[in-house]
């Protein structure tokens, strides 16, 4: 299946959350049941040699793929949650978005020195919410991150707020 044939089922939503965003809803994509395998398919292909011991998943829509991909790669899934949702002693940060300022959580024992961690998100616009997680996950002194998106929106330049120390792939780009 194409990069074209993928992103045909994808929906845009205009003025979606608010007037002047264009909002690509992957649901279209995930009950695609051929475009939902391909995804995964692809995700595992790029990284099953990387030698993944954690997938980082930011809530809520980085779940569906990235728990796919821990399942795939033999490897624990951590969560990136909004305040209040996870149990234990967690580490947290604020951040600027692209329309608001937001917090996350990530557990504090979630990732250690010994990990090598792929992060997932389903779209990279401006970038704000997967620098912070990276923040965090930084904090925790992994061997090595990697961060992976299902779609890139390119004229927004996310990719400028990571570092040379992070290696970034994107599946599809708008």
């Amino acid at each position: 299946m194409s990069n074209e044939t993928l992103l045909k089922t994808i929906r845009t939503i205009p003025d979606y959350p608010k007037p002047g965003i264009l909002f690509y809803d992957v649901t279209t994509l995930f009950k695609d049941a051929e475009a939902f395998r391909e995804a995964a398919d692809r995700l595992y292909e790029t990284y099953k040699d990387k030698g993944i011991t954690k997938v980082v998943g930011i809530e809520s829509r980085g779940f569906i793929l990235g728990s796919i991909l821990a399942y795939r790669l033999g490897a624990g899934f951590v969560m990136v949650r909004k305040p209040g949702k996870l149990p234990a002693e967690t580490v947290e940060i604020s951040y600027e978005k692209e329309y608001g300022t937001d917090t996350i959580q990530i557990h504090k024992d979630a990732i250690g020195p010994e990990d090598t961690v792929l992060m997932h998100d389903d779209l990279l616009a401006t970038g704000g919410t997967m620098q912070a997680a990276c923040q965090m996950v930084k904090g925790m002194r992994p061997k090595k991150i990697y961060v992976n998106f299902l779609i890139e929106l390119k004229e927004l330049n996310g990719r400028s707020v990571f570092g040379n120390d992070i290696e970034l792939d994107t599946l599809l780009t708008v």
